[in-house]
């Protein structure tokens, strides 16, 4: 069992998606992955997503998402630096995001850009 919820829910995304399913439950969240999924659905990579606090558990339907993928280790980048792993995880240019978490809160690569502030990689989506 692993300790990196992030890195296992979007696993379980990824796994439902290969199944053909469009949603599903887990027990493991956090108010991390939920600000993930935040910022996934406002991109229409996630549809909806709900927390049911009596039940513990988190739904979740998927939107328009090819691959969603936790990033290990999580490299602190430099705005310089950002390109490069664009590049890397990103199958090509204003295609897909790359989420930092940064001293301004977690926000996309672009948005690290115009704002001029570097960070820790977490995750991707396209």
């Amino acid at each position: 069992m692993s300790q990196d919820i992030i890195s296992d829910v979007l696993n379980e995304i990824m796994n439902i998606k290969k199944a053909g399913k469009k949603e599903f439950e887990t027990k493991k969240y956090s108010k991390f992955l939920l600000e993930i999924l935040k910022i996934a659905k406002e991109n229409n990579y996630i549809e909806d997503f709900s927390v049911d606090k009596e039940r513990k558990k988190l739904k979740i339907k998927i939107g328009e998402l090819s691959v969603c993928k936790s990033i290990k280790p999580r490299y602190f980048v430099q705005v310089s630096e950002i390109e490069k792993y664009m590049r890397r995880f990103l199958p090509s240019r204003n295609f897909g995001i790359i989420l930092l978490s940064t001293s301004s809160g977690l926000i996309t690569h672009t948005q690290a850009y115009e704002k001029n502030i570097g960070g820790s990689l977490i995750a991707y989506f396209y």
